[in-house]
C-alpha cells in the first residue's frame, strides 16, 4: 500500500519501515549504549527517530542531538511536546524551542501532541502548531495517545488552520490490540501516518519475563499492570514457541506481525543494548507469511469491530 502523505527527510530520504525510539538514551542506556544503538540502527538502515521533551529529564534528546549532527539531513527526528502542563500554545511553544536547543536542530521533522489534553481547547493547541510550522521551527504535526474521536476532532481542528495532521502514535502489539478497532482504519483513512510504539509489549514478547528476567514489567508499575494479564503472558509463551518452530527471535516476529499489519504501520522499536536490539531490528529484513501472521493474530482474542456486530461480517 502506498500512502499519499510521504514522510521524507530534509533531503527526500524516505522514513524506513521501523522507527527507532530513543526513550531509554540516558535512562536505561548510558551515552556509550545509547551510541552504540544509534549505530546499529543506521546501519540497519532506519532513518526515524523518535524522541520526547519529558524522556529521561531531557537527556534522550540531548544524545539524539549529538548523535545526528553527521547525518542530520538523511534522517526524520519526530519529538513530543506537552505530556505535562497542557496543551496550551504557550507551553507547545516553549516545549519544542527547549526541544531544538537539546538537539541543537534548526528544524523539528515531526512534532507530536504527547496526550490528548481534555483541559485545553484544541483550537489553541492546533493554532500554535500551525504558526510553529508557519515559522519554519517544525516541518509535520503527529498526535500521540489519543483515541480515535479525539483524533478526527483533532483533525477537522487542525484543518482550520491549514494544518494536516500527518502521524498518529498508538499503542500497539500483539498482546494489546485495541488499535486495530478504530485508530489504525481512521489513520488510513485520513492518510495519517501509523507509528506504534510498544510492539514488544514493553518486552514481554521478547520472553525474557518466562525465563525470569527483569525489565520494565518488573521495574515499573505501569508496565506490571499494563501487561499483568494471565492471557498476555500466555500469549507470549505461544509465540516463544512459535518462534522456536521457525528458528527466528520471538522479538524478531513480534515486530515483524506488528509491521505487517494491513494499513502499513511503522511500529517503533528500542531497547537498553545493541545486543538486546538486533532481534527487533532484524525484522526489517524478516518477511512473514499470510499463514503466520494468521497464526500469531489467534494468541489473543481479535477485539470486536467498533460497531460490534461481527457476526454479521
Amino acid at each position: 500500500m502506498r500512502m499519499k502523505h510521504i514522510l521524507t527527510s530534509l533531503d527526500g530520504t524516505p522514513a524506513s519501515r521501523l522507527a527507532f525510539g530513543t526513550m531509554q538514551f540516558g535512562g536505561r542506556a548510558d551515552r556509550t549504549a545509547s551510541q552504540e544503538m544509534f549505530d546499529a540502527s543506521l546501519a540497519a538502515g532506519i532513518t526515524h527517530f523518535d524522541t520526547a521533551y519529558l524522556y529521561t529529564d531531557g537527556a534522550s534528546e540531548t544524545y539524539l542531538g549529538e548523535m545526528i549532527k553527521p547525518h542530520r539531513e538523511h534522517l526524520i527526528i519526530a519529538t513530543k511536546a506537552a505530556y505535562e502542563g497542557g496543551a496550551t500554545a504557550n507551553n507547545i511553544r516553549a516545549s519544542a524551542e527547549t526541544s531544538r536547543k537539546r538537539m541543537d536542530i534548526d528544524l523539528i521533522d515531526v512534532l507530536y501532541l504527547h496526550r490528548f489534553d481534555p483541559n485545553t481547547d484544541m483550537h489553541e493547541s492546533f493554532e500554535a502548531l500551525a504558526q510553529l510550522r508557519n515559522d519554519g521551527v517544525i516541518r509535520a504535526v503527529g498526535i500521540s495517545n489519543f483515541a480515535a474521536w479525539q483524533a478526527v476532532k483533532a483533525a477537522n481542528i487542525a484543518a482550520k488552520f491549514d494544518l494536516a495532521i500527518s502521524l498518529i502514535q498508538p499503542m500497539y502489539s500483539a498482546v494489546k490490540r485495541q488499535a486495530e478497532v478504530e485508530i489504525m482504519p481512521m489513520a488510513k483513512d485520513l492518510d495519517m501516518l501509523c507509528v506504534p510504539y510498544s510492539p514488544l509489549g514493553g518486552g514481554l514478547l521478547t520472553g525474557k519475563y518466562a525465563d525470569g528476567g527483569t525489565g520494565r514489567l518488573t521495574e515499573d508499575h505501569r508496565y506490571g499492570a499494563r501487561y499483568g494479564f494471565d492471557q498476555m503472558h500466555n500469549a507470549a509463551q505461544a509465540l516463544s514457541t512459535i518462534a522456536a518452530r521457525e528458528s527466528v527471535h520471538p522479538a524478531t516476529l513480534a515486530v515483524a506481525w506488528a509491521a505487517a499489519h494491513e494499513t502499513a504501520p511503522t511500529p517503533i522499536i528500542s531497547a537498553r543494548s545493541a545486543e538486546q536490539l538486533a532481534p527487533s531490528l532484524a525484522a526489517l529484513d524478516y518477511t512473514m507469511s499470510p499463514e503466520l501472521y494468521a497464526e500469531l493474530a489467534t494468541l489473543v482474542p481479535t477485539p470486536p469491530l467498533a460497531t460490534d456486530r461481527a457476526e454479521e461480517q
